[in-house]
């Protein structure tokens, strides 16, 4: 294990160019707070990222894409991993912590498409390609004549697909497209109310070994407080539904001035049957507001309606 003295700290990262970009994000930040240190990223291939030809929530969902550089740090080939917050299961396995969440980048769904300029243009029949049950059962209930198609790969794969025409369009998060100069490949942008984003979404997180205090106090400064907050509540909803890749459940937060607003859905795939709820307070009780808004999906029949989400998936 990596000790202060040695002034040297590793960064798992998965290798897509998205995985990467945000490892030298946190190196940057690292190298700017602590010059005198040296920083390396060790790139690591997933099984997330070598299981392409199945959906994530048939193959084991999320934990696919964190687990090998949980193993690094483990085993002292590592000293911390960066992750899209949204990748990362609402259970770490034991001996591992959450150090620090980055400031959040756009949490909106983006609308990718080369010759439509949004949902509502696309005529029947469109295939539509989405690695999220989430998306699929919102792009299902608002858009019944649309064809939904799992998309897997990394962001580069993805639009690759897009352009060889396999789509008529792709639905991503905003937040890649962004923060790998791509902006340009957004033709909208999906508010909230129309696709209500995953839990975590646009956020990055620094996981680390949790019995390395030294580490948690060298990352405190990189923590954005409003950022923690809004995640903490959504994963919270998250994981009282049992949340994964698996089932189409989405969580939002927003905090303004110490005060939070956390939308909440649960669906099916097909988007036949929708629980949604909305709570709201001190931003300071973010645990607290989700456990709320999970009773408040409850009392929609929430359960029964992931029942049959587990029902169509097994179909």
């Amino acid at each position: 294990m990596t000790s202060l003295t040695s002034k040297k700290l590793v960064i798992a990262s998965r290798e897509s160019r998205l995985a990467m970009w945000q490892a030298e994000h946190v190196r940057d930040r690292l190298v700017a707070l602590y010059p005198d240190w040296q920083i390396d990223i060790l790139g690591m291939t997933t099984r997330g990222d070598q299981i392409l030809d199945r959906a994530l929530s048939k193959v084991g969902g999320k934990g696919l894409f964190v687990k090998e550089l949980e193993v690094a740090m483990a085993e002292g080939r590592a000293d911390l991993a960066v992750h899209s917050l949204k990748d990362v299961p609402m259970d770490l396995p034991e001996g591992f912590v959450l150090a620090a969440m980055l400031e959040r980048e756009d949490p909106r769904d983006a609308f990718v498409s080369n010759d439509f300029t949004s949902l509502d243009s696309l005529p029947a029949g469109a295939v539509v390609g989405t690695s999220s049950l989430r998306r699929q059962a919102l792009i299902a209930a608002r858009f019944p004549h649309l064809i939904i198609r799992p998309l897997r790969g990394n962001l580069d794969t993805r639009l690759r697909k897009l352009d060889s025409g396999e789509y008529a369009a792709i639905i991503l998060a905003a937040a890649g497209l962004k923060r790998l100069g791509l902006p340009e490949r957004i033709r909208a942008c999906l508010e909230p109310e129309q696709s209500l984003p995953a839990a975590g979404q646009g956020a990055m997180a620094i996981e680390i070994p949790d019995d390395r205090p030294d580490l948690l106090a060298m990352l405190a400064p990189l923590n954005h407080a409003e950022t923690a907050q809004a995640v903490i509540a959504e994963r919270t909803v998250s994981k009282a539904f049992g949340g994964s890749c698996q089932i189409p459940l989405a969580a939002f937060a927003t905090v303004t001035d110490g005060h939070m607003v956390l939308l909440g859905m649960v669906a099916t795939p097909d988007g036949s049957r929708i629980a949604r709820a909305e709570v709201e307070g001190d931003a300071t009780q973010a645990l607290a507001l989700g456990q709320k808004l999970a009773q408040a999906l409850s009392a929609q029949d929430a359960e029964g309606i992931l029942a049959a989400c587990k029902a169509q998936i097994v179909e």
